[in-house]
């Protein structure tokens, strides 16, 4: 019982000193670091930020001038069924996984539906509108209910954050049967 009791101790005065160790002078609802996941299951990547000073914070990476993505397939206007293959388009960028940081590079996220376009000084959210293809990918399969749907790609960079100059595509409208 005894060493239950000492190693308990132990612990909580360990993550006592690391807690005081760790503190700063800025309070947690005035800088707010982005947090940035990339399972190792899937497609997806959750960022999340709070936009106070740390919008000003976060810098965004450079990129050429005559960078471009676009939407390879499916084309403006297609009439296609409910699994649609999207073909996504970069030219004068590589492509480069989320976490790797690369001049020059960044990975792409599928805007879906989505009328408002994300804060760009902050991390790309993830969600059923805005998906994240952190692992390189250059293609997928959507399924998607019938009727209209807009995709549009942005491309971020290792932290999932839009370039100085956004590298975003036209936004296409296709139908589903």
């Amino acid at each position: 019982m005894f060493k239950k009791v000492l190693v308990v101790a132990v612990f909580f005065s360990a993550l006592a000193a690391l807690y005081a160790s760790n503190k700063s002078e800025a309070t947690p609802s005035e800088v707010k670091s982005p947090k940035v996941e990339c399972p190792n299951n899937g497609e997806c990547c959750k960022a999340t930020a709070t936009p106070t000073q740390a919008e000003n914070a976060i810098k965004r990476s450079p990129r050429p001038a005559d960078a471009e993505v676009y939407i390879i397939s499916p084309k403006d206007g297609d009439v296609v069924g409910k699994e649609v293959k999207v073909v996504f388009g970069l030219k004068g960028m590589g492509v480069a996984p989320a976490g790797i940081n690369l001049p020059n590079t960044g990975h792409h996220h599928l805007l879906l539906d989505v009328d408002k376009l994300p804060n760009m000084a902050l991390p790309i959210p993830a969600d059923k509108n805005h998906l994240h293809f952190g692992k390189g990918q250059t293609e997928t399969v959507l399924k998607l209910e019938p009727g209209k749907h807009t995709i549009q790609l942005l491309l971020g960079n290792y932290l999932h954050i839009p370039h100085e100059k956004e590298v975003i595509s036209k936004k296409i409208t296709i139908t589903v049967k």
